[in-house]
């Protein structure tokens, strides 16, 4: 090319074009320096294995009210497995079909058969038995640890003696906490309540009237205890009441993961020893509160 034939054409390309012209012969470069259709392509990831599959559609199917997040980290806990919510959401858009799980609810027997120690947050709620009796349970939570520290069950109407009897019941054996976040219930204002505190050298620290977002993790248990447990099983009395709750908590602490402690357990986040890991080819099912939950543990 001449040289008046150049410079007529740098007066038409801008500098722009110059730049993604070289990009251009870049890409060029590399996609014929490692892309050539004379080698072998390199195979891409793999995806979840076939034992890694039936094990997330199976802890679905034994479980039908987990979520995707709820089975990563179930999974993650159980088998020492590195996974994310969006590959379990793969596999069961796939591998699983709600109809191969039957009910959404227990089986029939299973119906039948029914500020690390320094801040608890506790609640009342009342719920009904089999003969449309109201019971209250009262439930007192680590805050830090998200652990359940216990229950006290009363039926019919409770008073300030009452909740005392209650809180005194369900912190038995347990080392009492500097600070106690309670919300405006009158019963949180009679004498002997505050009493007992005092006796006990603990500091309540009241929530923001009329705003529940400011006791939002005893919030949240209580809803979890009725939508997961109290809502697919009948009790009794005071007595039965307080022993299936007594066994909501060994699983709640123990074995059910959560999210806000990155997939671990209360009990884990307490100091307890994380659980060998099982192997994907062989593993077994344990069955907790008398099969309303199974989670699959080392065979």
């Amino acid at each position: 090319m001449s040289p008046r034939r150049i410079a007529k054409l740098g007066a038409l390309i801008k500098p722009a074009t110059l730049f993604k012209f070289h990009k251009a012969l870049v890409n060029r470069k590399y996609r014929l320096l490692f892309s050539s259709s004379s080698h072998r392509r390199q195979p891409g990831p793999k995806g979840p294995s076939a034992e890694l599959i039936a094990a997330i559609v199976e802890l679905k199917r034994r479980n039908p009210r987990f979520g995707c997040v709820r089975i990563a980290q179930q999974i993650s806990h159980a088998f020492g497995v590195d996974i994310d919510k969006d590959v379990v959401r793969r596999v069961l858009a796939k591998h699983y079909r709600p109809s191969d799980a039957g009910t959404t609810g227990p089986s029939w027997l299973t119906f039948i058969a029914h500020t690390r120690d320094s801040l608890w947050s506790i609640d009342l709620f009342r719920c009904e038995s089999i003969l449309l009796r109201s019971h209250w349970v009262l439930v007192v939570l680590d805050v830090f640890t998200r652990r359940i520290i216990g229950f006290g069950v009363e039926s019919a109407n409770i008073d300030g003696i009452s909740v005392c009897r209650m809180f005194n019941h369900a912190v038995t054996g347990e080392r009492l906490p500097k600070h106690l976040s309670t919300d405006h219930d009158p019963l949180f204002r009679f004498h002997r309540w505050l009493a007992n505190l005092r006796v006990l050298e603990i500091e309540e620290i009241k929530s923001v009237p009329y705003a529940p977002i400011s006791h939002p993790f005893i919030e949240r248990l209580i809803g979890t205890i009725r939508r997961e447990y109290l809502d697919h099983l009948f009790f009794w009395d005071a007595v039965d009441l307080a022993r299936k709750l007594e066994a909501f908590r060994d699983y709640y602490n123990g074995q059910r993961v959560h999210r806000a402690l990155a997939g671990t357990t209360p009990a884990q986040r307490a100091g307890a020893l994380c659980p060998a890991p099982a192997a994907l080819d062989h593993y077994g099912w344990q069955q907790r509160c008398r099969g309303l939950f199974q989670i699959p543990i080392a065979a």
